[in-house]
């Protein structure tokens, strides 16, 4: 039967759907979000109300919002009730125009490919996704593409009805007689053990490392709805049902800025030991131009990925030999790299931390303890057996740090302790998970654990975001936004009392920090409240890199203590802080963010010098000397080819400074200079050059 609200409980829409006998009024009244109030006849939806404002209004809506909670337009609205009708140019509506994009893509594919079954179909980041299997263990290509992309605009043109209703479990098992990832998603729900309540996180205390979430996760499973008894259906027209909550869109032709995008594999339910299917990806806006402009960054963003720049300025790779997820540093690459890590020594150095140095694998006893061998196993590599021990390459340092603490009694006169590490770490993730740097199997990190004592723990917070937002701003980063994780709702560790102080610590550090945030209500792991802190690229995109995570729990489950200052003891609050999240991470969003085109004082080569001639070499040898021996980093250049090939292939490099010399230059003792962004500028003596480029490199421009 049809019902009023996907996203309503069964009571909220028996409410909202019908009024007791004997209450029926003539009118209702209602708020809007600017606080004025609206009087319609009893009975009156959403729509009517987004008629009743305007017919401008009515023509956009999507979807209302009534008493917080997301709802179709064909829902009645209580007396008294707050209702925000939703229009596409909001994050709310085009959260559900991907969303209903999506039903209508896999609504074109079962159309067109007789046998073809359907999973999952969330809209996500900028778009949506489906992901099918079709007969004999088919592939999409790109002409498969264009012809699904045809039939969905067929039917967007159709304008066909979006109407959701609530079906029996048998009902649904016999709807979707011929598609079996609906039906375990069914018989899962329904016997009160799906998927998705079996694929939340871990509980392990540890350092995560940023934008690294598991594929698989709960979201993905989010169009999938079951409530009570009954299931949520949503119908386009007559010939397609989904399982889903919704709320959608009314007809389907309130889409159409859409494009379809890329084919990849993804496992059901993340889990590789089940089928492989086709996850088709796509692209929804809320106007025409949205959407050129968001393509228009995407081939910008692909001449920028870290992989191709990576191959093309002889950076590092990838060899097969070695496996998925696991990279080479040639000598350019490590360079970077060199200079990073140095960089984040010294600050750390000046910081008041102290540098530990920790193995690459150790005994089973830690992990056991720490609690990753029960909740983190999954993404740890195979044990080594040797001497009657078992031996994991470690997924995380804080279990050596925390060893760091226990090697001798405490005091609070060593507190707050602050260790740093730049700590390689190994974590299994499924080769269709892994993405060049950005998702590796072998990664560093510049882990920071402090131990602190419980009341100086927002100081301490405060302290570290400061250090966080400097560091990231020397690397050429100036617009952050972040997010505060508080308290789960259910079993956490650590007083109320703890949580209380610590989530105000970092609320104050985050104001004083003065960068927007938003706050994610029960976001935070069970072990302690967390800010995670994102940055703005060149090109707009958010990349999630730092993260301050408090945690109640490894000091407890260690039995970590210090003695206070009145003799007793006491157990130390522990703060995990990745800043860069990884050093592979942090240099592929660098490499894109740069277009490769590091500043100077991150460049692998920050001068090349090019000889006009032959004859000119001995000079251009003596010029490189002398900018070495000032610490720049210098090559020197044949003179094999003509010299506009030369300079080109230098800016293709994307060397910072390109420097000519010829006859006039070695009577002079000069070069002539070519940067990247200015014009050439002739005559410039060597002892000018020098200094010109070492303030540069120091003022990190």
């Amino acid at each position: 039967m049809q019902f009023e609200g996907a996203a309503l409980g069964g009571s909220d829409r028996r409410l909202i759907g019908s009024v007791a006998a004997g209450t029926v009024a003539a009118m209702i009244s209602v708020k809007l979000p600017d606080g004025s109030q609206r009087r319609l006849p009893d009975c009156s939806t959403a729509a009517d109300l987004a008629a009743d404002i305007g017919r401008g209004l009515a023509a956009k809506a999507l979807i209302a919002v009534v008493n917080s909670e997301e709802v179709d337009l064909a829902v009645g609205l209580p007396d008294g009730a707050e209702v925000q009708i939703v229009t596409p140019e909001s994050p709310t509506g085009l959260h559900t125009l991907r969303h209903s994009t999506a039903h209508v893509l896999a609504q074109a594919v079962l159309d067109l490919y007789p046998g073809a079954t359907f999973a999952v179909g969330p809209p996500i980041a900028d778009g949506f996704y489906y992901d099918f299997e079709l007969p004999g263990g088919a592939s999409f290509s790109d002409e498969d593409l264009e012809r699904i992309e045809g039939r969905m605009r067929e039917i967007i043109k159709a304008d066909q009805p979006v109407v959701g209703e609530e079906i029996g479990a048998p009902e649904a098992l016999n709807l979707f007689a011929d598609h079996v990832y609906k039906q375990e998603i069914i018989q899962g729900v329904t016997s009160a053990s799906s998927a998705s309540s079996a694929a939340s996180g871990a509980p392990v205390s540890g350092d995560p490392v940023p934008g690294d979430s598991a594929s698989g996760a709960p979201g993905e499973f989010a169009a999938e709805a079951v409530e009570g008894e009954t299931l949520s259906c949503y119908r386009n027209g007559d010939n397609f049902v989904d399982l889903c909550r919704g709320p959608h869109v009314p007809s389907t032709g309130r889409l159409g800025h859409f494009a379809l995008q890329r084919v990849a594999g993804a496992y059901w339910r993340g889990d590789n030991s089940r089928p492989m299917l086709q996850r088709i990806y796509g692209t929804a806006w809320a106007s025409g131009a949205d959407l050129k402009a968001h393509l228009r960054r995407l081939a910008e963003a692909a001449k920028r990925d870290h992989r191709l720049l990576a191959r093309q300025l002889d950076l590092l790779s990838w060899p097969e030999e070695l496996g998925p997820g696991l990279a080479v540093w040639h000598p350019k690459g490590a360079m970077v790299r060199h200079v990073m890590e140095e960089y984040s020594r010294g600050r750390h150095l000046e910081g008041g931390y102290e540098l530990v140095c920790t193995p690459h694998l150790a005994k089973s006893e830690l992990w056991s303890t720490s609690g990753h061998l029960d909740y983190f196993a999954e993404s740890m590599y195979p044990p080594m057996e040797l001497d009657g021990a078992s031996y994991y390459p470690k997924p995380m340092n804080c279990p050596f740090h925390v060893m760091v603490y226990k090697s001798r009694q405490r005091s609070y006169r060593d507190l707050p302790l602050r260790l740093f590490e730049l700590g390689t770490v190994y974590r299994y993730e499924l080769s269709g998970a892994v993405h060049g740097l950005l998702r590796s199997r072998g990664f560093t990190q510049d882990d920071s654990h402090i131990f602190a004592a419980e009341e100086s723990v927002s100081e301490e917070l405060a302290s570290l975001l400061e250090f966080v937002l400097s560091v990231l701003r020397a690397f050429g980063f100036e617009d952050f936004q972040a997010k505060l994780s508080t308290k789960p709702a259910g079993k956490a560790t650590g007083r109320d009392d703890m949580w209380d102080s610590a989530t105000e610590g970092l609320r104050s550090s985050l104001a004083a920090a003065g960068i927007d945030y938003t706050t994610d209500e029960g976001g935070g792991a069970f072990y302690g409240p967390k800010i995670d802190v994102d940055v703005t690229d060149s090109l707009g995109r958010a990349w999630q890199l730092s993260t301050l995570q408090l945690d109640f729990n490894l000091p407890e489950r260690f039995d970590l203590t210090y003695t206070a200052s009145d003799g007793e003891r006491r157990r130390p609050v522990m703060i995990h802080r990745a800043l860069f999240g990884s050093v592979e991470r942090f240099f592929g969003v660098l490499l894109e963010h740069y277009a490769g085109a590091f500043p100077t004082w991150l460049a692998p080569v920050q001068a090349c010098v090019l000889p006009v001639a032959e004859e000119h070499s001995s000079y251009a040898a003596e010029v490189a000397a002398t900018l070495r021996a000032a610490g720049l980093r210098v090559s020197l250049g044949a003179s094999d080819d003509p010299l506009g090939k030369r300079i080109r292939n230098a800016k293709l490099e994307k060397i910072p400074y390109v420097l000519v010399v010829g006859g006039d230059d070695v009577a002079a003792g000069t070069v002539g200079v070519n940067t990247r962004e200015g014009k050439p500028d002739r005559d410039v003596p060597i002892a000018v050059l020098r200094e010109r480029i070492l303030r540069e490199a120091a003022e990190r421009r």
